[in-house]
């Protein structure tokens, strides 16, 4: 079955569907929790507690989140190659009718996201002190209650403006890469072209909940 489905366009696009879907679940759940920012420390470093402490929930989690990219990325290079091929010959003249920038840009977008996603987990996820431009060690930083201070180390990370500017930049290329990913998820689940505009809502909400952070730590809101 599982052969049948990967040989056939239309299957790798339901595939491409279903893990795009999960992966907008892990976003929009990360982002509610990083707005905990915004309750204080105690929030955040009390739900930062809850995940290090719950490697029976995390790990398989993670494991999952990790799958569902390879399958996400995997479909996409396989649909890309299969279109490519199916037209060897570039059109002589070509003129873009009725496809927006985040739809022709997909791919490029989507391999920029891969390099954000892995400075975002080697700046907050492994730490590593060589790339956060502050001279910190975020290991290190401990609340009044000896538990991981991540509200610090988001702080002390979001101080400094180009790691800001980065995510931003990254965050505003999720969200183009997302207003067309999450519209086409609908249409290869059946729904027609009705819910564009609520995958533009959904993909600006987005956009603007995870720049919130860096925004309200630059300009003295949070600190």
């Amino acid at each position: 079955m599982w052969r049948a489905i990967w040989n056939s366009s239309l299957g790798k696009k339901y595939l491409m569907a279903i893990t795009g879907l999960a992966l907008v679940g892990f976003v929009i759940a990360h982002l509610l929790g990083n707005l905990q920012i915004f309750l204080g420390p105690e929030a955040l470093n009390r739900y930062g507690h809850f995940l290090q402490t719950t490697p029976e929930l995390v790990w398989p989690l993670r494991i999952g989140l990790l799958a569902m990219i390879v399958l996400h990325i995997v479909a996409a290079i396989a649909l890309s190659r299969e279109n490519r091929a199916a037209r060897p010959v570039p059109y002589a003249h070509f003129e873009v009718v009725a496809a927006s920038y985040a739809s022709r840009t997909m791919f490029m977008s989507g391999i920029i996201i891969f390099v954000f996603i892995v400075y975002h987990l080697l700046h907050f996820t492994i730490q590593v002190p060589q790339i956060n431009l502050t001279g910190q060690d975020f290991r290190t930083l401990e609340d009044a209650k000896q538990r991981h201070d991540i509200y610090a180390m988001m702080v002390t990370g979001y101080r400094n403006p180009f790691v800001s500017g980065f995510y931003v930049l990254g965050i505003a290329l999720l969200s183009l890469h997302l207003s067309h990913g999450i519209s086409s998820m609908f249409q290869s689940l059946g729904f027609g072209k009705r819910f564009d505009r609520l995958a533009m809502t959904i993909a600006i909400l987005i956009f603007v909940g995870y720049i919130s952070i860096p925004a309200a730590v630059l300009v003295g809101l949070v600190k």
